[in-house]
């Protein structure tokens, strides 16, 4: 792969030749609009995690179809509801990078902190960093709760793929700023649970494109 040439560089992964005008079909779903540098760095990057993905398990999905659409879609979809494109973005249980770092990719300007406690996903994480020479954006490797109480006024709170959001919510209500909010991605019957979670307050919940019941959950502390 050229790491400097134009919209007809090309990634070959599993018997599919990648290419930016195949991304941007299985993208438009997502109703994402992506300059040629996005598409450029998204190739990178899918490069990267399917041979780290050889030796440490940081995705299950390896179709190219379904990583640009489930990984890379899913969370670009959230960049409609970040009004401040220059907020501080935390993204908790970051594994490979998404949201966190999917959305970094759409939204320059973001202030990106990476929560991921295993050691080697840190370091993947750290790798797309330089690999794709992200400024602002950090990886903190620990469990978000051991995080110190100045780890905080965080305009959004992510989190996909994360198991006990009781927890997780407790620990973000005090951490956003006065308008902050957090962003979960989660299965329907999930987010008719935790819509009903007392102190929040909830947006409608938004169908995620392409799927049959995965939803982007937003919401902000009842203050």
């Amino acid at each position: 792969m050229s790491g400097s040439g134009g919209l007809r560089d090309k990634v070959i992964t599993t018997n599919v030749v990648l290419t930016p005008e195949l991304m941007t079909s299985w993208l438009a779903p997502f109703g994402i609009s992506l300059a040629a540098q996005h598409l450029q760095q998204i190739q990178k990057y899918i490069s990267l995690l399917l041979l780290w993905n050889q030796k440490i398990s940081l995705t299950s999905i390896e179709n190219p179809q379904e990583i640009v659409s489930r990984h890379f879609g899913e969370s670009f979809f959230a960049s409609k509801f970040i009004e401040n494109q220059r907020c501080r973005l935390a993204d908790v249980g970051s594994g490979a990078g998404f949201p966190g770092l999917a959305l970094k990719i759409v939204l320059p300007e973001l202030q990106v902190s990476l929560i991921e406690q295993d050691t080697r996903k840190a370091t993947f994480l750290n790798e797309v960093i330089r690999l794709l020479d992200l400024t602002e954006t950090r990886v903190y490797r620990t469990p978000y709760e051991t995080l110190p109480p100045e780890f905080a006024e965080i305009d959004a709170i992510s989190a996909r793929a994360v198991g006990n959001h009781k927890s997780l919510l407790k620990w973000a209500a005090p951490r956003l700023s006065s308008s902050g909010r957090v962003m979960l991605w989660l299965g329907a019957e999930d987010s008719v649970r935790i819509s009903q979670s007392s102190g929040w307050r909830w947006d409608l919940p938004h169908a995620l494109p392409n799927s049959k019941n995965r939803i982007l959950l937003i919401g902000s502390p009842a203050r």
